[in-house]
């Protein structure tokens, strides 16, 4: 063992029997058993402390209380005097009247209420001065509790206030909770019908979006354009119908073969043309909107 872990040794027993000591004496002067405890290092520690301070302050009030019993006995000494003085005067206590005795314990009263230490005018009207503005510094101490109290009241006043209202407001608001539920319930249900034709109406534009498809319908094929090729097949319609009535027309001719050849592929030669100009009509306006 090394001589510091000796020296520590050593010191944890003594604080450990400092320790033992102290607790024996305090317990023993409550006439109490001193409990069963562990001694750890910290409860030493934190009991050794204890111990110092302990001491110090018990020094400190002996110091104190020596003082005090020496002033008392100065004190007794003093008064042992001063009552001998007035015996010899004739002012002994038991040969004064019961008057001047009371006169004489009112002053006494009065000196120990100003804390006066002599008999001097001029330090009861100091003692008098130093009262009475100690008094108008209570009054308005006085008045400043009362305003900060009146300010209290007043905010109480509206907390309470405030409080009820919020009690109303609470007991309003549960009593409608049920009907909100029944609401929020009702507003479920619909989110959820809503929820399921939203499903049903994006797998329609599906369908439709493949029917369009299927049937070759593009974006730029737009009502403004349908409209400007329904406007061109009724002029067509309207430069061929007298082609068809001309037609019809020679049906009614006599049988010349050859005249009736002709004129039949007369006609056909401006059906066709009439049709490649609708064709041609119909791609010029698609190439157009692309």
């Amino acid at each position: 063992m090394s001589e510091s872990e000796a020296k520590s040794g050593g010191s944890d027993a003594t604080r450990i029997s400092d320790v033992e000591k102290w607790l024996a004496a305090r317990f023993g002067d409550a006439g109490k058993e001193v409990p069963d405890f562990e001694y750890t290092p910290r409860s030493v520690s934190y009991l050794h402390n204890l111990i110092t301070i302990s001491e110090a302050k018990e020094k400190s009030a002996d110091i104190v209380a020596k003082d005090f019993r020496r002033k008392a006995a100065e004190y007794r000494s003093q008064a042992a005097r001063i009552r001998e003085i007035l015996e010899s005067v004739g002012l002994a206590q038991e040969s004064l009247p019961s008057n001047v005795v009371g006169s004489a314990q009112v002053l006494a009263n009065v000196s120990n209420l100003l804390n006066i230490r002599d008999t001097e005018l001029s330090s009861f009207l100091v003692a008098m001065g130093d009262i009475s503005l100690r008094k108008t510094g209570v009054e308005e101490k006085r008045a400043k509790v009362q305003k900060e109290s009146k300010i209290l009241l007043d905010f109480t006043r509206k907390a309470i206030s405030r409080l009820t209202y919020l009690k109303r407001t609470l007991a309003q608001l549960e009593d409608d909770v049920a009907p909100c539920e029944a609401q929020m319930e009702n507003w479920k249900t619909n989110l959820q019908v809503m929820a399921a034709k939203e499903r049903q109406y994006l797998q329609q534009c599906v369908n439709y979006k493949s029917v369009l498809n299927r049937v070759g319908y593009a974006p730029e094929i737009s009502h403004g354009m349908l409209v400007e090729m329904d406007e061109h097949r009724k002029e067509l319609e309207k430069k061929t119908k007298p082609i068809l009535e001309t037609l019809r027309s020679y049906q009614d001719l006599p049988p010349d073969k050859a005249l009736a050849a002709l004129a039949i592929e007369d006609k056909k030669r401006q059906y066709a043309a009439a049709e490649k100009y609708l064709e041609d009509v119909l791609h010029s306006a698609l190439s157009t909107s692309e």
